[in-house]
């Protein structure tokens, strides 16, 4: 019978008149060998399935939606940052290093696409605030300049997406899939890795098709349906229609235009905020990563 233990493996009982129940074992675990899971491979799994789950809840899509998706990507690579400074996991990936390599590039593509996505955002807050400025003045000329924006960027997220999608496109290698613990350690990198395209994409989707002009196409492509449902509510309470014409506008109507691009401004600043933590934990876990190949 094993008793309970922490990292421990439990080996044949040498006194064959030993009580019924044994004492706690503490042995040293090793991770190249059939045992229970180590607790955070357990947590990091229960944290993808969450993430997962909030996916399939995507019918209202909004800031706060987006938001709850970004906060919930952070801990999944904040507890795969945990699990990549065990010993076990820097000597079980040490021995893969075609394979780490591959992983280090995949987070690099995602450390960089958060990387102008937080350049875009910042340009984009800078020309929300000349907007809010211009609609109270009516001053149409500057209104076009800031919709000219919205549209570069949602262009510039259309080409993130893509960028996105070609990642994580390779198997584990064979000789990761050694012993259980490798193979649920590997298991668990390709469903981060997963897991991170899904909200990325969210994202991405979320902000070019909402900001995207109804007539407009990018390189003679028109937004897809799924593309469509992606649009996130907030980002397109202010439409093309209620910015145009301010002049012809009466004040209680441009009032009520300046309180939507406020409340959009807002939503805006929580999913940078958000995005920028989660970017960070991205960072991170590349270290973590890359240290299981240079330290010895």
């Amino acid at each position: 019978m094993v008793g309970v233990f922490k990292r421990s493996l439990s080996f044949p009982n040498k006194h064959p008149n030993r009580p019924s129940k044994p004492p706690i074992s503490h042995h040293v675990r090793s991770i190249s060998l059939p045992c229970r899971s180590h607790p955070l491979i357990s947590q990091i799994k229960n944290e993808i399935n969450e993430l997962k789950t909030w996916s399939s809840k995507s019918d209202n899509r909004t800031s706060a939606w987006l938001c709850d998706g970004l906060g919930r990507l952070k801990d999944v690579h904040d507890s795969l940052d945990d699990i990549l400074q065990l010993p076990q996991t820097q000597d079980s990936l040490r021995n893969q290093h075609d394979w780490v390599e591959k992983l280090l590039e995949d987070l690099l593509r995602f450390v960089d696409v958060y990387g102008i996505f937080q350049t875009s955002v910042l340009a984009l807050k800078e020309e929300q605030f000349a907007a809010q400025v211009a609609i109270r003045k009516k001053d149409d000329s500057r209104i076009a300049l800031y919709l000219k924006a919205r549209k570069k960027m949602a262009k510039e997220m259309v080409k993130l997406v893509s960028t996105v999608g070609c990642i994580g496109q390779y198997p584990v290698p064979r000789s990761m899939l050694v012993s259980i613990a490798n193979t649920e350690l590997a298991g668990v990198v390709s469903d981060v890795v997963e897991v991170t395209v899904l909200v990325t994409a969210a994202l991405f989707n979320g902000i070019s098709s909402s900001f995207a002009s109804r007539k407009s196409s990018w390189m003679g492509l028109t937004l897809s349906k799924k593309a469509k449902k992606a649009k996130v509510e907030e980002f397109q309470q202010v439409g093309v229609e209620s910015l145009w014409g301010l002049r012809k506008k009466g004040d209680e109507d441009v009032r009520m235009v300046l309180k939507k691009m406020q409340h959009l401004e807002g939503c805006i600043c929580s999913v940078e905020s958000v995005s920028e933590k989660a970017f960070r934990s991205l960072i991170n876990t590349r270290v973590s990563l890359l240290n299981t190949l240079t330290q010895q």
